[in-house]
């Protein structure tokens, strides 16, 4: 299953679905990140967090057909966790690539990360980890990473603007601002959209303000 919930993520770890044991994504995490193991992941490769995975699209996936579609759609249906997809772009696969954009992200409102090899992959994977434990970490108002990734994003008074919705303090307002890049994109988000990123007791509030 894929539901959210179902999936409880260590602070500070990764859960890699078995069929990467060994492969080269996992032995560049190793020491990097704690990562651990587990069959019956079902469409994800890996957990990041409660809320957040990772479907990770090969070259050889794109090159053989449209099974990947169909799981992401699969995913996507049946899913409330936050999916990120990273994509192995190469000289071989380029070609599939904008179809595969418009799929994740006009069609399924999924983040896309494309990344030139599985090694490029893992650093990816350790950087969004780093992330999460941050986020996760209770001591925001100290914590220089977010406050960067904040006055990158976003103008301070966009970003004091979100955070003005009910519900909605520093770290949601960041997601919301990552997520949808803007007030207008924040405005015109659904229900469900915002769930994704917020969970369902914030998404209405955000909703009708």
């Amino acid at each position: 299953s894929v539901a959210a919930g179902s999936i409880v993520v260590p602070y500070g770890h990764v859960i890699g679905n078995e069929k990467w044991r060994g492969s080269e994504i996992a032995q560049r995490l190793q020491g990097k990140i704690r990562l651990i193991f587990e069959d019956g992941l079902g469409l994800v490769d890996f957990h990041l967090s409660n809320r957040t995975c990772i479907l990770f699209i090969s070259e050889a996936d794109l090159v053989a057909g449209d099974e990947f579609k169909r799981r992401l759609v699969r995913f996507r249906n049946a899913s409330s966790l936050r999916g990120i997809v990273i994509v192995e772009r190469s000289q071989i696969s380029d070609q599939y690539f904008l179809a595969v954009q418009k799929l994740v992200v006009l069609e399924l409102g999924m983040v896309l990360l494309p990344v030139a090899n599985q090694g490029e992959a893992s650093q990816l994977i350790t950087q969004l980890v780093s992330f999460y434990v941050r986020e996760q970490s209770k001591d925001h108002n100290s914590n220089p990473f977010i406050r960067k990734q904040c006055s990158q994003l976003a103008e301070p008074s966009v970003f004091r603007t979100v955070q003005q919705i009910p519900g909605v303090g520093k770290t949601k307002a960041l997601l919301l601002l990552q997520r949808f890049g803007s007030i207008h994109g924040l405005c015109n988000a659904s229900v469900k959209e915002l769930e994704l990123v917020v969970g369902q007791t914030a998404a209405p509030q955000i909703y009708s303000f």
